[in-house]
């Protein structure tokens, strides 16, 4: 390509990163042009007219359209009101461009036929650039009953990181990954028994019960035990569960892939709102990509929570009400999937 890897100097600090196969990293030169590169190898190069408009320069190698999807997203990600987004496709063979199309990431634009549309609700629903394990999604329906309850069958639980993001506003990145006894006991011991914590979660207890705690949510189909981690450093405990078999619900209207969430920050320089409002979004789309049958993700915080309300409102939830559980009087809000993808995804 004509890119010369002496340019990489002039990169500015617009950088962004995604995981998968392969990861990919995008960067802004000082003259405007944008370089997708896996490793060392530059896959795709792009004029940056306006913020929204793209061009493609030039492309090589495999996975061209991955490259075109990590360009447009950075673009969304550049341009925080950006809803939409064109972009010449002249150089690109047809089949990368019918790729695009076949999967929604783009649709036909007005004008010439290379020219297509990226809308940003539209490219936030492909997992290519967030998940990092098998989705739910693959799973077939098969009704089951259990404990009185009929819903789907469970998939089984992926180990290892889930999701990641780059978040731009914090310069770190945010994955979440699965739990595991033997590697977060003792993080999870310590939160547990900080008196912020156990107040709301009331599992002040021994290691030993908190083992037994988390082998039991790890035996429980419905629930998915969560650690999140800033630029790999652990420092929260989530737990998202399949609403239609937990005791949420008969009080709302669930449907069969509806999931809710659970939610604690453990360390405390990881706290304040710019995180959570960045930890919340991503447990979010983590949840609906996981699955696009999943059409609302709900959590019940304490009715009294002021707080935790405040930043699930922030995030896209409405309260729908309160409601009454045997050991607490809750807020029942919920996030239906329209509304995250079409004002709240990355």
């Amino acid at each position: 390509m004509i890119f010369n890897r002496d340019m990489a100097a002039g990169m500015d600090r617009r950088a962004q990163s995604f995981v998968g196969q392969p990861p990919l990293a995008v960067h802004c030169l000082e003259s405007g042009v944008v370089v997708v590169e896996q490793k060392d190898s530059v896959r795709a190069l792009f004029a940056r007219p306006a913020p929204d408009q793209l061009r493609l320069v030039e492309l090589s190698g495999p996975g061209a359209a991955r490259a075109i999807l990590a360009m447009l997203q950075t673009n969304f990600e550049w341009s925080a009101e950006l809803r939409q987004c064109r972009i010449e496709l002249d150089v690109a063979p047809a089949a990368v461009r019918g790729e695009l199309l076949r999967r929604g990431a783009c649709e036909p634009s007005s004008g010439h036929a290379s020219s297509l549309l990226c809308r940003r609700s539209a490219l936030a629903q492909l997992p290519d650039l967030w998940l990092c394990a098998a989705r739910a999604a693959d799973y077939p329906q098969r009704l089951v009953v259990s404990e009185g309850k009929r819903h789907p069958q469970r998939p089984a639980k992926p180990t290892g990181v889930v999701y990641q993001r780059r978040v731009q506003g914090l310069s770190s990145t945010l994955s979440l990954r699965a739990a595991d006894v033997a590697v977060h006991l003792n993080a999870f011991h310590r939160w547990m028994n900080d008196p912020r914590v156990s107040r709301i979660w009331e599992l002040a207890e021994p290691r030993a019960a908190l083992a037994e705690y988390l082998d039991k949510v790890a035996r429980d189909p419905h629930t998915l035990a969560l650690i999140g981690e800033w630029d790999g450093e652990p420092f929260g405990y989530f737990e998202l569960y399949w609403a239609k078999e937990d005791r949420i619900a008969p009080f709302y209207q669930v449907s069969d892939y509806d999931r809710g969430v659970h939610v604690l920050v453990g360390e405390p320089r990881f706290r304040g709102p710019q995180r959570v409002a960045a930890w919340l979004s991503a447990l979010a789309h983590y949840t609906f990509l996981d699955d696009p049958r999943t059409q609302h993700l709900v959590a019940e915080p304490r009715a009294d929570n002021a707080k935790m309300i405040a930043y699930f409102t922030q995030a896209g939830f409405h309260r729908e009400r309160a409601f009454d559980f045997p050991h607490k009087r809750a807020a029942l809000m919920n996030l239906p999937r329209e509304v995250f993808f079409d004002q709240h995804c990355p």
